[in-house]
């Protein structure tokens, strides 16, 4: 293919996107977990020969769609084209490879064209359970949270590997489960070949070079344009997080150059004997989408568009774990970098960054007590999933109850209690979480739940902003904390660490809010009344905001 017009370029562009997200979707209506078909806990992609990302699914997280964009290019070194057929998938759930834990096990697949690998199209997703001590902080090390794959050939020519499949069935908790995503993964690769090749044969293509190039240079070229327009320089930032045996200092440096941006996160703290350590993959891939975010938003997330970002580590600090250390719970620090790498950009472009949010998703992994399982009782792996509220913007009130910046949705109550002996007692806004200030932090959420029938049920607690809360910014107030107790007796739980709920009891769940902008006194007062006849607020903060919650609104 020579000297194919722009336009013709253009219009190939936008097909690989729609292609991309019919394979996003084949992934979500054919999986069985509800994390994967309910909170959209996935990623799907294009990938040039050379195995660079052409194209990504809307639908999806940073943690999978940024570690899929390095993992392609790893599984390309590690098999060879020339020995592909078509048929041929590879898959691994190495967590420094894939996506920073074991439980998120990543596919791909060649695309084939006339007998000749053409590119190549991969997909993740997260399995419930993969035996082990599971989704929990617990883990002493890689090898007490469950089966590690290596990267390994999945389906050879059209045939699973019966053998591997029946290996991860015996290991989970959720066999059926954990076969029908594995299948539902499979089709979406097979989606992504399939419309990759149509597309090719109907524009006349024998090869991805010319438009891989035009993708890759494009996005690159108007990446760098957006650098170019911050001040060059160095911007660092601290947080302190919630940690498990301490509080964690997170530390990061953020130097702007022409040439692109590196992160360094010098200064962070070491790896914990827990299971919030983070594989540097994971750190970056959330990173990086925080940086993307402000710089040059519009701008497709792509290899071009990735390139200019480097990110940086020590060896063995919390952000850089190396293996074998425990990492199933990692995104309960690594979705904290977004905030962390923001806190950098706010002294370059205060008036385009939010204040801090309650930032990692709060998952609640669930399962059966071992005594249900001795005695015949019900069997279950479960992995709900809330959010809390994110940051004010400079010019807007936050969002209560998003997923920011995971993007994995809020579980619903429904789904949740067809798929395990689980009842959602009440589930609604938090008042008075997000944080005071001319513009209001989101809402985090009241969560209650319990057992479905009389047994005990083990939860696997691993959140943060407990202790440490989202941050205003620029005279905004700080958001509410998070909270874990027992209903009947009040009683606090810890952050991090296994929990015994007894049958009977029910489980009271409050997410964190995001933190205020703006000074509160600057709020205007029909904003202030709106938010006491919503619900929002209470009279006692519609005070932090000098206003009286008596006077009627002007």
């Amino acid at each position: 293919m020579s000297r194919t017009s722009i336009t013709r370029l253009q219009v190939m562009w936008n097909r690989l996107l729609a292609v991309v997200e019919e394979q996003g979707q084949a992934l979500i209506r054919a999986a069985f977990s509800p994390i994967v078909r309910e909170c959209g806990d996935i990623s799907a992609g294009i990938f040039d020969l050379e195995g660079r990302m052409l194209a990504q699914a809307v639908t999806g997280t940073p943690g999978h769609i940024n570690t899929m964009a390095e993992a392609v290019k790893t599984l390309c070194n590690r098999f060879d084209a020339a020995e592909m057929r078509a048929g041929d998938i590879f898959m691994t759930n190495d967590p420094w490879i894939a996506s920073g834990h074991l439980n998120d096990f990543l596919l791909m697949m060649p695309a084939i064209l006339d007998g000749r690998v053409v590119g190549f199209t991969a997909c993740t997703s997260h399995l419930v359970d993969l035996g082990g001590l599971g989704m929990g902080p617990e883990g002493s090390d890689i090898f007490d949270e469950g089966l590690l794959i290596p990267p390994c050939k999945l389906v050879d020519r059209g045939e699973v590997n019966a053998l591997l499949m029946s290996i991860v069935k015996a290991n989970s908790r959720e066999p059926i489960a954990n076969e029908g995503d594995i299948y539902a993964l499979i089709s979406s690769c097979e989606t992504g070949a399939q419309r990759l090749v149509q597309m090719m044969r109907e524009f006349g293509l024998t090869d991805l070079d010319t438009l891989a190039d035009y993708i890759i240079d494009t996005s690159r070229a108007g990446t760098l344009a957006a650098i170019a327009e911050l001040p060059a320089g160095t911007y660092r930032n601290t947080m302190v997080v919630d940690g498990y045996e301490r509080p964690i200092t997170l530390s990061a440096a953020l130097t702007v150059d022409p040439e692109g941006i590196t992160l360094d996160f010098e200064g962070t703290n070491g790896c914990s004997a827990k299971g919030i350590n983070v594989p540097l993959n994971y750190a970056t891939a959330y990173s990086v989408f925080a940086l993307r975010c402000v710089i040059g938003p519009d701008i497709p997330n792509n290899a071009g568009s990735l390139e200019p970002f480097r990110v940086v580590a020590p060896k063995g600090c919390i952000l850089n774990a190396q293996p074998p250390a425990p990492v199933a719970m990692r995104h309960t620090l690594g979705q904290m970098t977004p905030d962390l790498v923001l806190g950098c950009l706010a002294k370059v472009l205060p008036q385009k960054v939010p204040a801090e949010g309650a930032s990692c998703m709060y998952d609640l992994p669930l399962r059966n007590a071992p005594s249900a399982a001795l005695s015949g009782g019900n069997k279950f792996a479960l992995e709900l999933v809330y959010n809390g509220g994110t940051g004010a913007r400079p010019t807007k009130d936050g969002l209560s109850a998003t997923a920011y910046p995971s993007g994995v949705w809020g579980s619903q109550v429904e789904t949740t209690e067809a798929a395990a002996p689980v009842i959602i007692g009440r589930r609604m806004l938090r008042p008075d979480s997000g944080g005071s200030g001319m513009f209001r932090g989101g809402l985090g959420q009241h969560i209650e739940l319990r057992a479905a029938h009389d047994e005990d049920m083990m939860l696997f607690l691993s959140v943060e902003r407990l202790v440490h809360a989202a941050k205003g910014r620029a005279g905004g107030g700080n958001g509410a904390t998070g909270r874990v107790s027992f209903k009947t007796s009040g009683k606090a739980l810890p952050g991090k660490g296994e929990v015994l709920i007894p049958a009977g009891e029910t489980l009271i769940f409050q997410t964190p809010g995001g933190g205020g902008f703006g000074e509160p006194a600057r709020r205007l007062r029909q904003h202030v009344m709106r938010d006491l006849e919503d619900g929002v607020i209470t009279a006692a903060r519609a005070r932090l905001h000098k206003h009286d919650p008596e006077e009627p609104p002007e």
